[in-house]
């Protein structure tokens, strides 16, 4: 959720569409915005706070669509993926952002 947090603080203006797995998920104030606006459910997740963080998400392989309905609607959108680099003797992860 760190890595979210921070993403997040760079993109204030975007709703983050944050990959993990195979599925874009919002958190806060964006899932409670993409919920309402695209009708989607939405949940709860344990992130280490008292409450459970708002969430809804969307599978990766429809998330144009999505996307494009809500830029429609006068939203901007963030996209942040999630990549592995594999060395010899480490592997490191780390994240990407785009917009």
């Amino acid at each position: 959720m760190q890595h979210y947090l921070q993403t997040k603080e760079e993109y204030k203006d975007c709703i983050l569409f944050y990959r993990l797995g195979d599925f874009y998920e919002m958190f806060f104030e964006d899932a409670k915005t993409v919920s309402k606006e695209l009708e989607l459910t939405l949940t709860g997740k344990s992130c280490g706070l008292e409450e459970r963080a708002p969430m809804c998400g969307v599978p990766f392989h429809a998330a144009d669509g999505y996307i494009n309905r809500l830029v429609k609607k006068g939203y901007k959108v963030a996209i942040c993926e999630q990549w592995k680099i594999r060395n010899w003797q480490k592997e490191l992860s780390n994240g990407k952002s785009s917009v």
